[in-house]
């Protein structure tokens, strides 16, 4: 495998926070925007970049409380609070209209941007970012709202308890990372890992991400509202998932069906991060896509 060039880390601020980002170069080109998904940060997407940075303005962000990105005070990271982030990312970038593509929360997120600005997108691509299945959503409705607030407290205290877990090395940071994604190739898995990863100061190693960030709000998911968004994405849009993923088909749960111009991509042998366990079968159907 040829060695990567990185990209420059840059910021900016969003509700006061100061958030980081990657930058490709070539800014003359096309801009593209990379959004990761969570517990992710945004050198995931390097692979992808590469070999895309020669036709796009490549940017890829890391989200709050990710990666190198400031925590957020609060225990809450609200959903519309990561889209804000985008919106004035791309605002402030002037990177509209722009091409996006995203991954698992960051295409959820994305897809909900585009949504509410779809006149500044061009092309979207999203990776398993469609949320929660349809059977999902029903067996959560069960919950009456007392429920839901009384699982969020718990949460967070659970949450205020659970200290960042730590390492004794990178190794021992890697092979955690390998168990949890089997299906990434041993070259991936310790990139990821050495990008994903602050040193202590003790000389131990945790993850970059903020443990709150598994905290999900009170206010659930709210289908007919996320759906009725999917329907003003006006731009030609690439759903794609895998076939060993946990994510079920769009097209046979009938989530596609809200999109104007959608068309479903199920990649063979892939999992959940199928930019990974399958690259050049992802970035064959992205380039075929983006060429359109």
């Amino acid at each position: 495998m040829s060695q990567l060039i990185g990209p420059v880390s840059r910021f900016y601020f969003s509700q006061r926070l100061r958030l980081h980002y990657v930058d490709w170069g070539n800014e003359d080109k096309p801009p593209l925007l990379l959004v990761h998904g969570g517990r992710d940060h945004c050198r995931n997407w390097d692979w992808v970049a590469q070999s895309l940075r020669d036709r796009y303005h490549i940017i890829a962000p890391d989200l709050r409380g990710h990666g190198d990105s400031q925590w957020m005070v609060g225990g809450t990271y609200e959903f519309n609070d990561y889209v804000y982030d985008i919106a004035q990312l791309i605002h402030q970038l002037d990177l509209a209209p722009l091409t996006i593509l995203a991954h698992s929360m960051g295409g959820a997120i994305s897809l909900r941007y585009t949504g509410l600005y779809p006149e500044t997108v061009k092309k979207l691509i999203v990776i398993e970012g469609l949320g929660p299945s349809p059977k999902m959503i029903a067996e959560r409705e069960n919950e009456t709202a007392d429920e839901r607030l009384r699982k969020w407290i718990g949460e967070l205290r659970k949450s205020s308890s659970r200290m960042p877990r730590r390492y004794a090395s990178v190794e021992e940071a890697y092979k955690r990372m390998q168990a949890e994604n089997p299906h990434l190739a041993p070259e991936r898995a310790r990139h990821l890992t050495l990008h994903g990863i602050n040193q202590n100061e003790d000389g131990s190693y945790s993850w970059k991400f903020d443990n709150y960030v598994r905290t999900f709000s009170p206010n659930g998911f709210d289908a007919r509202a996320t759906m009725q968004l999917w329907s003003k994405v006006t731009c030609p849009t690439l759903l794609v998932r895998g076939a060993d993923s946990w994510a079920s088909d769009p097209v046979a749960d009938g989530r596609a069906s809200h999109f104007q111009n959608a068309e479903v991509a199920t990649v063979a042998g892939a999992g959940h991060w199928v930019h990974h366990d399958k690259l050049d079968e992802f970035l064959s159907l992205t380039n075929a896509f983006l060429e359109k």
